[in-house]
């Protein structure tokens, strides 16, 4: 484990400032979609009481058309500070849905400009608004005028390598009156695929005066504390390293303000923490959280003997009963292997 330098111990003793909102934790977790529900959010919550949360993102033009808000922006007031993330093209119709999520309880509101999959791109929201800074633009002054807490805006790098243009994007949701940028370091074309460029996120944090939060490749301590000190961001956020280990964000927080490394989760508190992530997703979502609950189960079945016979029972699991009991059996067995 590599030390702290004095400059970004320093700087990691400080809250993280997003306009008039001071949070106390510089390690945020990604939303995710499919994945950073209710459930998921308190599993985090539990090991990183101080950091950001982020919902899954909610599309802007369908809340236009309903009564009653979707669960997906459900926040529970215990797991502030949490912020609602909103995708769309369209100004009038994000500035609406802020105006809904503050209403929920959102400390601040998140636009997505750096999704990749094609069905939010094809329709304009997502990473295609690198391609149309003029609407991105409009859409946080849009979001901005409509409400009293800070707009984040989280994007990439680029559309693909020809067309990297985030220092000018960058610079102009700044001027649009974006408080924090969060840089996933990948283009648009890379998806999730190859390294992520944390250069560009050096080169972003130069250009701006708004804290600039690292994404992408954030999967450790040590990973976290590199990215820090080669890009001079102001904090980072971890995305795929939580899925089946809601431990990471508060691993790293918690080295981040003692200096010390936590003891990571054994196989038995990781597969406690499965069965705690199944059973809530039952509570919560009743039998359609049972077939959620497979990918999560097969995402904590690994690194122990016999994980990918039990990833393979637990992708099919029909019940809580069911995955509870393949989950005991193995926590059985691990204990009888010690």
């Amino acid at each position: 484990m590599r030390m702290i330098s004095e400059e970004l111990k320093q700087k990691l003793a400080t809250p993280l400032k997003i306009g008039d909102l001071e949070v106390k934790s510089r390690v945020l977790q990604s939303p995710l979609s499919g994945v950073t529900d209710l459930v998921f959010r308190r599993l985090v919550r539990k090991y990183a009481p101080e950091s950001m949360l982020y919902t899954e993102m909610v599309h802007a033009s369908r809340l236009h058309h309903v009564k009653k808000l979707p669960k997906i922006m459900e926040v529970d007031p215990q797991e502030r500070p949490i912020s609602i993330q909103l995708f769309d093209c369209r100004p009038n119709f994000l500035a609406e849905a802020a105006e809904k999520a503050v209403k929920e309880g959102a400390d601040t509101v998140d636009i997505n400009m750096g999704c990749p999959v094609n069905k939010i791109t094809k329709n304009g929201g997502g990473s295609s608004l690198l391609r149309q800074p003029e609407i991105a633009e409009e859409i946080v002054r849009s979001v901005v005028k409509a409400v009293d807490v800070p707009v984040t805006v989280k994007t990439r790098i680029g559309w693909n390598d020809e067309e990297i243009n985030i220092l000018d994007f960058a610079k102009r949701m700044e001027d649009a009156g974006a408080k924090m940028l969060t840089l996933h370091a990948r283009t648009r074309a890379q998806g999730y695929h190859g390294q992520a460029r944390w250069d560009w996120i050096k080169r972003a944090r130069e250009v701006l005066s708004i804290p600039v939060i690292a994404n992408g490749d954030i999967f450790s301590v040590d990973a976290a504390l590199r990215c820090l000190e080669e890009t001079g961001a102001d904090g980072v956020m971890c995305s795929r390293g939580t899925l089946g280990y809601p431990f990471l964000v508060g691993e790293i927080d918690y080295f981040f303000k003692t200096g010390k490394e936590k003891s990571p989760p054994t196989v038995v508190e990781k597969l406690e923490c499965a069965k705690e992530h199944l059973r809530g997703l039952w509570e919560y979502k009743g039998e359609r959280g049972i077939y959620q609950s497979r990918k999560h189960l097969a995402w904590y079945a690994k690194g122990f003997p016999g994980a990918g016979e039990l990833r393979d029972r637990l992708t099919q699991v029909q019940s809580v009963e069911e995955g509870c009991e393949l989950i005991n059996g193995a926590i059985d067995l691990t204990i009888n292997n010690l």
